[in-house]
């Protein structure tokens, strides 16, 4: 593996905690990745299991979401739905044979700064060891190969 490796992340956050979680990190000057790109969501829920295979397929290294804490959804239950699909995705990372630790699901509360800083350099580390994922440049499985392969289970 290459010394050099900068693992690209995507992390799909709700505006309600963890993107104000990753204000707060900021606004505290705390230091973590600049290789992790956030997309804020109005909820978690709202993050359907394409967007994380897409976000892989398209190029990014490792996907995470992070929500609300478990029953203080403003939603009342997104975060929940949200942990269900990551966990899916994972089922269907692993059958077609990608490594499913590339994505993950956390929860970090407004008031959790430090915590989300260190969610975004422990879940770099975790990919920065994994390697690059599904690049541009390199051969992509055939989809229709791919799609029979999770039909098959």
């Amino acid at each position: 593996m290459e010394k050099d490796f900068e693992p690209i992340i995507v992390c799909y956050c709700c505006q309600w905690c963890s993107y104000a979680a990753a204000d707060l990190a900021g606004s505290m000057r705390l230091q973590y990745p600049t290789n992790v790109r956030i997309v804020k969501v109005p909820c978690t829920g709202r993050v359907d299991a394409i967007f994380l295979m897409k976000a892989l397929e398209q190029g990014a290294d490792g996907v995470f979401v992070s929500g609300c804490l478990l029953g203080d959804c403003h939603y009342l239950s997104g975060n929940y739905r949200a942990q269900k699909r990551v966990a899916y995705v994972k089922e269907i990372l692993g059958k077609i044979g990608i490594n499913p630790d590339r994505v993950e699901m956390y929860f970090n509360s407004s008031a959790m700064g430090p915590q989300f800083a260190q969610c975004c350099r422990d879940f770099t580390d975790r990919i920065r060891e994994l390697g690059p994922g599904l690049r541009k440049g390199k051969k992509l499985q055939d989809r229709e190969r791919m799609a029979a392969r999770v039909a098959a289970g």
